[in-house]
């Protein structure tokens, strides 16, 4: 049978490295169902590396050796990179993985480069939905959301270890688009690893089991795990086709969470825990008390999108980040329905040490609130959008440089969103983006006669932010 083989080019950046394999395009399958290889670098076995065809999970003996009871619905053996090693890519693209299938297979090893720093310091960026549809979407992507990732990497520096995570819809049901989301993360420089999202499934083409065909065939499983310092990260499908054109729900299949809690035993409780899913846990996964319940005590962070709007959920050990996007309201304009701009989140580790910001596409790193100033009941108020909020920032407002106290934080609609995106005619072209309300608003009346305002909101890390406008006569 032919295979189609490409030869991956040798690059180490970012932390992460390529190496001279081939993968083919067709899986392997052993014939006695059992897969072997061996996981090193250089010449070296490395032992304690985890290995798994999405049900069985295993760890490499002294020499680097394993050997799975391959599954016959497994599609690919992956391993979970181990911290201390690059990652393995393709211009950028995660490839951790070989896919398997069809043919014997007398070996599928894994060779790893050390890295020559420690990992226990770096970070990652959470990009969510960049979901184009079109070229102009494309062509949008690429020339605002590309370069401020670029301008973020090099002001990073080059010895930082920096890499992406995007957790879903990648594309907005166009699976020729994968093409060019593959583009963009070669022009961003830096490892990226891919989530699937709703609109990246196969439709009618069967139940949940083949719904994710086209995605593995450009990105490999659709769950997995890898290592980078004391940092645990998992990626997980959590979008359950129903089998009907575009009818789907937020679940954790079994299997998924049985592999789960297979991973997890490889990994010492003190470990940081980043998950990474497309739907958002906390509301929109009909079994999150059976995810909860595999993650038990463990500090975790969980990485979602789909929403197209920014919310910051604390459930006791775990904390969700349900992240504005890239495309905002599906392109149509610079921000999300809840007036969060176009943009993706920022994550800097030390040890199991967690901080984190909110990077708007375009703007500054502190550019964290945007101010609005309206009349209401004969009187002006101020406004605050401050889209990272979460009950432990702080806020205080000035009025013509006198302290008036903390701001009152309420549930309403961005006067931006608001304005652009209420109605069926608004936003163009696209006009079933609607605006949302928002926990992260807050307000203050201001005293007749005022001229100017200052806001400084205090992020949980202690890093202030200020913003200034002039009250209109």
């Amino acid at each position: 049978m032919q295979r189609r083989k490409f030869l991956q080019q040798l690059a180490w950046l970012g932390g992460g490295l390529i190496a001279a394999v081939q993968l083919p395009a067709q899986n392997i399958f052993a014939r006695d169902g059992k897969i072997s290889g061996r996981v090193k670098s250089g010449k070296k076995g490395l032992a304690n590396v985890v290995v798994s065809d999405g049900y069985s999970v295993v760890a490499t003996d002294a020499k680097g050796n394993y050997e799975i009871d391959l599954h016959p619905a497994a599609r690919s053996v992956f391993v979970s990179t181990p911290a201390g090693y690059a990652f393995l890519h393709e211009d950028h693209v995660a490839r951790h993985y070989q896919k398997v299938n069809g043919k014997r297979a007398n070996s599928l090893d894994f060779d790893l480069r050390e890295l020559k720093r420690s990992d226990d310091e770096h970070q990652f960026i959470i990009w969510a939905d960049p979901q184009v549809k079109s070229d102009k979407d494309v062509q949008k992507m690429l020339e605002q959301s590309v370069p401020d990732v670029q301008k973020l990497v090099k002001a990073a520096g080059k010895d930082t270890l920096l890499h992406g995570i995007t957790v879903g819809d990648i594309v907005w049901d166009e699976s020729k688009h994968f093409d060019d989301y593959t583009r963009a993360v070669g022009k961003m420089g830096i490892p990226f690893f891919q989530c699937l999202g709703n609109h990246d499934m196969d439709y009618n083409k069967g139940g949940d089991e083949t719904s994710d065909t086209t995605f593995q065939e450009h990105y490999g499983p659709t769950f997995y795990s890898f290592n980078r310092g004391q940092v645990h990260y998992v990626v997980m499908d959590n979008v359950r086709y129903l089998g009907k054109d575009r009818e789907y729900d937020g679940f954790f299949q079994q299997h998924q969470l049985d592999w789960l809690k297979k991973d997890l035993s490889f990994v010492p409780e003190d470990k940081l825990i980043v998950l990474c899913v497309h739907i958002p846990v906390h509301n929109g996964v009909k079994n999150n008390a059976d995810l909860y319940a595999v993650l038990g005590s463990r500090k975790v962070h969980i990485m979602s999108g789909h929403t197209h709007y920014h919310r910051n959920v604390i459930k006791g050990n775990i904390y969700e980040h349900n992240h504005g996007t890239v495309c905002g309201a599906w392109w149509t304009g610079p921000i999300c329905g809840d007036g969060t701009p176009c943009g993706y989140g920022v994550y800097t580790v030390k040890g199991t040490d967690l901080q984190w910001y909110y990077q708007a596409t375009g703007e500054s790193p502190d550019y964290q609130m945007a101010l609005f100033i309206q009349e209401k009941d004969g009187a002006k108020e101020l406004l605050a959008n401050i889209w990272n909020a979460d009950p432990a920032w702080k806020t205080s407002y000035w009025v013509d440089g006198v302290e008036k106290g903390s701001l009152q934080q309420f549930t309403g609609f961005d006067p931006l969103a608001y304005s652009t995106l209420l109605g069926p005619d608004l936003p163009k072209p696209r006009g079933f983006a609607e605006p949302k309300k928002t926990e992260h608003m807050f307000r203050a009346v201001l005293p007749a006669g005022a001229k100017e305002v200052k806001v400084v909101a205090t992020d949980r890390f202690g890093k202030e932010f200020v913003n200034t406008r002039q009250v209109p006569a």
